[in-house]
């Protein structure tokens, strides 16, 4: 296949934007992308020639613009992005969509060689089949008109624009005559003749042209029906029955024309006249093609009239199998006659518990008062694996199945019926054996409704309690028998919300499975878990102690929540030098850090807890850490983790957490990534993205304040991007940081390639805030060399002026500090919080405020993005981006969060024209995704080619 420059692939952000046009030629890998601008300025740089060409503007007046000429294999980079982008311009996403088309035509092997007009060599797309041709004209019916706005004669009044289908077909054929032109092709092809890039002039080749190969794609597909003689009665002793397939030709352009080979080959029978002149040519090429992919199929080649084959029982057995698939890549379909049970053999995994302990385990399935966990959740126990095999709507028994493997034919009597099935899918099926499975496996398995088998996936149903388990988890508002009512310790009003966490989380951990509780931050997840505490209190004996792990910072926020919401529950910090676990009682709530936890797991791991609470569970998102394998040793009836942001970089990620609170459930880190997060990250399997959820779902509960009901009470929230221009100083730093960077960067690889992309990034970024902070000045003089610290000056004198409060997050310290002595010199009174600001002092901070005190709060995104409640703010400034929207969002949270009653405004400020700007517009379009998956952040952009990095890092305007 053709190989296109990498540069072409830094131009679509400029070229994307423009209208684009097709321009045809002959041969028509020679015709050209026009790209130009639609107020008629010059077109963005690229590979290509600038030459003037008349359009057709709105008022349908022709004028003479600009245009940048790329030849189709450097243009296909730009339109298959263009497609996807929001700011592509409609033409230029109308070619986008066209190219791909083009694409998958070339993929499947549509590629017909022949003459253009001219008599140069040319691929064209080819055979079509309806279904193709109707696509085609669907797509060109969308064509909007700067698609094709060049006019077929510009002097022609009125001016006229060349067909929609027409430019769309020449395009399509442009790409098939581009990509096979290979630099290996010309040996393939035995010289340059239809494998060079430059035209041939092959006059000589015009007879085969005309009688051959333009009619190779005319329009007719072929079929075979088969019949079937000599289905005689069971008690017949007669030689069984016997087959003929029998070559069908349809009219591609009239799908309701059919008829029989014989007859298109008759010149008396009514049929012929019907498909034209050509169609005998263009039956013998779909006959080729579909000879070479079933070999019983060759023999018509060389019969005066291509009639019918009489397939042995072996052939026809690959009819019903693999052979089948390969004639209907050559767009031959095979026809079984109605009267036979013709289908597939189908295989369904059945899991439950054998009959002898299904009933006595309805019990425990069926609880709701959570007095024990369901024994069958065990890992001594052991589940049914067996198989059901059905032919249509038949159930088949192992008894027939074996008599249909012993029978070897793909035509048997089966319940006083003739069936047609494949011999080796019944062997296939004969040698399945059932088995046992542990409950967790069971349970994955029945909630996706599939399972792997050597290989292979089958479909999997469940049996006895196990599918009432799978129906309670998977639908839980279903199949409730009544709802958990409030606590009545509680001293709080739970809103409906989280009255349905409370049940959901009572529901997972009285069955031991353990859950995720993943709402918004701000949503009331610490007072959802505090209820559910006092739940398990009040309906088990001996529930045990619960034992909460989170971040240091979050210590305080626990135990002023409990002392509030729960008095008189006891409560101890495990934290510092006296931390002690002597005494602990049922019904007490230990809190702990995880460093904490880190280092006395063992400790933690002797006490038998009721439950074991991850809070901020992110923290232990990377399953190979040192937090996460001592959190594993914490054995505890049943777990729960509490986050935000359940997926911040990738779905292993998710993995991490969900293997944490209900071991086994995805099953092994690699198998998960194999199985689920490579396809579903990659976006080219829904059917894994379906499993996956299915999968997901019923252990992992997440709300949004956005969701209907969820939070209605909370103000109104505005998100504003403020773009600052560059001061000159900054715009010199970052020049020069560019040039010399990207020089070491070419003649870097690896990982040390990817340390100078890093460093890169960082410097930049830090350039954009100040330059003080990149030249890390120890005395530096702040005010007018930083267009950040201006509009925050601005912003600052207006949300000061009004009496309101503001956050401001960093993620560098030093910036921070920067800002905390540059505002203390205007005399504002402020306040920092970072990682090493002590728990005491934090919560001081917080108190302080939320009181009115210090109106400007400066926060470390790191340190402070978590488990503050500050809802004194009506503000939030982000002056540098983390390039995470979900981690932003957290951090906005803070201000925007349940008790928030005023409007709260937030404001990004992004360096305009350089990398930050860049940035951002990749996540305004990325910010979809952010419920799913994220990009891998600023190592994602490690692995840029040096043309890509040079785009994405480029200085353009913004400065002064």
């Amino acid at each position: 296949m053709h190989s296109f420059p990498v540069a072409t692939l830094t131009e679509t952000d400029g070229l994307s934007r423009c209208p684009a046009v097709f321009l045809p030629a002959d041969p028509a890998r020679t015709g050209l992308m026009a790209f130009w601008d639609q107020d008629g300025g010059a077109p963005p740089g690229g590979p290509g020639s600038i030459r003037e060409i008349t359009v057709v503007g709105h008022d349908a007046r022709p004028r003479t613009v600009p245009a940048l000429l790329v030849p189709v294999g450097h243009a296909l980079p730009v339109l298959t992005r263009a497609r996807t982008r929001p700011d592509a311009s409609p033409a230029a996403a109308f070619w986008g969509a066209a190219a791909v088309l083009a694409l998958q035509f070339v993929a499947r092997g549509l590629l017909l060689p022949g003459l253009s007009a001219a008599d140069h060599d040319a691929w064209r797309v080819g055979p079509l089949t309806a279904e193709d041709l109707e696509r085609v004209r669907v797509l060109a019916a969308s064509m909007p008109p700067t698609a094709h706005a060049v006019p077929l004669d510009a002097s022609s009044d009125p001016v006229m624009l060349p067909g929609p289908e027409s430019v769309l077909r020449s395009f399509v054929d442009a790409v098939a005559d581009t990509l096979p032109r290979s630099p290996g092709a010309s040996r393939v092809a035995g010289g340059p003749a239809f494998a060079a890039a430059d035209p041939h002039h092959l006059p000589r080749l015009r007879p085969w042209a005309t009688d051959v190969a333009a009619g190779h794609d005319a329009g007719v597909r072929l079929s075979l029906r088969v019949e079937v003689a000599g289905l005689n009665p069971p008690d017949d002793d007669g030689p069984g029955p016997s087959f003929r397939a029998v070559l069908q030709i349809h009219s591609v352009q009239d799908p309701t024309l059919v008829a029989d080979a014989a007859d298109v080959w008759d010149d008396h029978s009514p049929a012929a006249p019907l498909f034209g002149p050509r169609a005998r040519m263009d039956a013998l090429l779909a006959l080729r093609r579909a000879a070479g992919a079933w070999p019983p199929l060759a023999p018509l080649l060389s019969a005066a009239v291509p009639d019918a084959v009489e397939p042995a029982d072996e052939e026809i057995a690959e009819l019903l199998g693999p052979a089948s698939r390969a004639l209907a890549a050559t767009g031959m379909r095979v026809h079984w006659p109605r009267e036979l049970a013709a289908g597939t053999l189908t295989a369904r995994a059945v899991i439950g518990p054998p009959d002898e302990r299904d009933e006595g385990a309805k019990g425990a399935s069926g609880r709701r008062d959570g007095s024990q966990a369901p024994s069958f959740l065990s890992a001594d126990a052991l589940l049914a694996f067996d198989w059901s095999f059905a032919l249509g709507d038949r159930t088949l028994s192992r008894d027939e199945l074996d008599r249909l493997a012993e029978a070897g034919r793909p035509l048997v009597r089966l319940r006083d019926q003739w069936v047609l099935i494949d011999p080796e899918e019944v062997r296939r099926a004969r040698g399945t054996r059932d088995r046992e499975v542990t409950p967790i496996d069971a349970l994955s398995a029945v909630l996706t409704g599939t399972t792997e088998v050597d290989g292979r996936r089958v479909d999997v149903a469940a049996t006895g309690w196990l599918e009432r388990l799978r129906a309670r988890i998977a639908d839980p508002e279903a199949h409730q028998e009544s709802a958990v009512a409030q606590p009545p310790a509680l001293a709080a009003s739970l809103r409906d919300y989280q009255l349905r966490g409370l049940d959901w989380l009572h529901s997972m951990t009285s069955l031991g499975l353990g859950g995720c509780l993943a709402d918004d931050m701000g949503l009331g997840k610490t007072v959802t878990l505090i209820a559910l505490h006092l739940h398990r209190q009040g309906v088990e004996e001996a529930a045990g102690p619960t034992l909460v792990v989170g971040p240091t910072s979050l210590m305080g926020n626990w135990q002023r929540e409990i002392e509030k919401f729960a008095p008189g529950t006891p409560v101890r910090r495990y934290h510092g030098a006296s931390r002690s676990l002597e005494g602990v009682q049922d019904g007490e709530f230990v809190l702990t850090t995880y460093g904490t936890m880190r280092l006395d797991a063992a400790r933690l791991a002797g006490t038998s807890w009721g439950l074991v609470v991850a809070d901020e569970a992110q923290h232990v998102k990377n399953p190979h850490s040192a937090t996460a394998r001592q959190l594993r040793t914490i054995g505890g009836r049943a777990r729960v983790a509490l986050t935000g942001t359940p997926v911040e970089n990738n779905l292993s990620e998710l993995w991490a957490i969900l293997d944490w609170t209900t071991p086994g459930l995805l099953g092994r880190l690699g198998t998960f990534r194999t199985r689920y997060a490579s396809a579903v990250e990659g976006g080219n399997d829904p059917a894994a993205a379906k499993r996956l959820s299915a999968l997901v779902r019923p252990f992992l509960l997440r709300r949004r304040k956005s969701d209907p009901g969820i939070a209605p009470e909370l103000p109104p929230k505005t998100e504003t991007d403020r773009a600052v221009s560059l001061t000159p100083e900054q715009t010199g730093l970052y020049e020069a940081v560019v040039r010399e960077t990207l020089a070491e960067i070419s003649g870097a690889d690896g990982f040390a390639r990817r340390g100078l992309v890093m460093k890169l990034l960082t410097a930049l970024k830090q350039i954009c805030n100040h330059p003080a902070q990149y030249l890390k000045e120890e005395r530096p003089r702040i005010a007018d060399r930083s267009g950040k610290v201006e509009l925050l000056d601005e912003l600052l004198d207006t949300i000061l002026a009004e009496g309101a409060s503001v956050l401001v997050f960093t993620q560098y310290v030093r910036m921070a500090r920067l800002l905390e002595q540059h505002l203390a010199a205007r005399g504002v009174r402020t306040q920092f919080l970072h990682g090493g600001t002590p728990v005491a002092g934090r919560e001081a901070m917080v108190n302080s405020f939320q009181a009115g005190e210090a109106p400007v709060f400066l926060l470390s995104l790191k340190a402070a993005g978590t488990g503050l409640n500050l809802t004194r703010a009506g503000h939030v400034v982000h002056f540098d981006r983390w390039w995470n929207p979900a981690v932003e969002a957290q951090a906005t949270d803070r201000a925007y969060r349940i008790g928030q009653t005023q409007p709260v405004q937030v404001h990004r400020l992004i360096a305009e024209g350089t990398v930050e700007d860049r940035i951002a517009g990749m996540l305004a379009r990325k910010q979809g995704l952010a419920d799913a998956v994220l990009g891998a952040g600023e190592s994602a952009l490690t692995e840029l080619t040096d043309a890509e990095l040079a785009d994405l890092v480029e200085l353009r305007g913004g400065t002064r």
